[in-house]
């Protein structure tokens, strides 16, 4: 799958389902959860166990577009392509993380705070901008920060809530990150928590 496959596959899907666990075998029940209950774009963290060995099994489905997260060096990035990764997230704007990822074929999705961290970013060819920590900086933040750099794919991440995507929508995020609000009530709720998100993120884009 070329990059620009994956960057429309994850807009397609719109939301990227974390997984971060205290063990790889909760790792590998929350990521069959959430395939279960329909999600197509699936980020590992590296902070989780196994997290590498999940991110293998995972490649093997075609349907996914699966990708390794809390990458902070370029040989992390090395390590999460041999586990068949299509994209790199970073809780953090590091430039050399990013051109190692883009050098390497994958998407490469740094978080980005502040204006200087967009500009660094974007120059060292990041795809899409993650907002994060998201429930911090809020939807007018995401605005401010799009006005001077217009064209941007923003993935806000972090904190959001079903009840502020239509003001994230509205900001400009066109897909969104989230672990805790799909995730925090147990595996047997994944699917009803998706089903909210993806309702309210439908609703949100026909108004807007």
């Amino acid at each position: 799958m070329s990059r620009k496959n994956v960057i429309e596959s994850l807009l397609s899907n719109q939301i990227m389902g974390l997984v971060r666990t205290d063990t790889k075998q909760s790792g590998q029940d929350l990521a069959q959860a959430l395939i279960s209950a329909g999600l197509k774009s699936i980020e590992i963290t590296l902070t989780s166990p196994g997290a590498l060995e999940i991110v293998k099994k995972l490649a093997n489905n075609k349907s996914l577009t699966v990708g390794v997260g809390t990458v902070l060096t370029t040989k992390q990035v090395s390590q999460a392509k041999a586990a068949g990764a299509k994209f790199i997230v970073s809780p953090n704007t590091d430039t050399k993380v990013i051109k190692k990822t883009v050098d390497s074929g994958l998407v490469s999705m740094p978080g980005v705070a502040t204006a200087s961290d967009v500009a660094k970013a974007i120059a060292a060819g990041a795809d899409i901008l993650k907002l994060f920590p998201a429930s911090t900086y809020g939807p007018a933040h995401l605005k401010a920060l799009r006005d001077p750099f217009p064209g941007q794919i923003w993935c806000p991440t972090g904190g959001v809530t079903v009840e502020s995507i239509s003001d994230w929508v509205k900001a400009g995020a066109k897909m969104f990150g989230l672990g805790g609000p799909l995730t925090r009530d147990g595996v047997s709720n994944v699917a009803r928590n998706l089903e909210r998100f993806t309702s309210a993120i439908n609703l949100a884009n026909k108004v807007s």
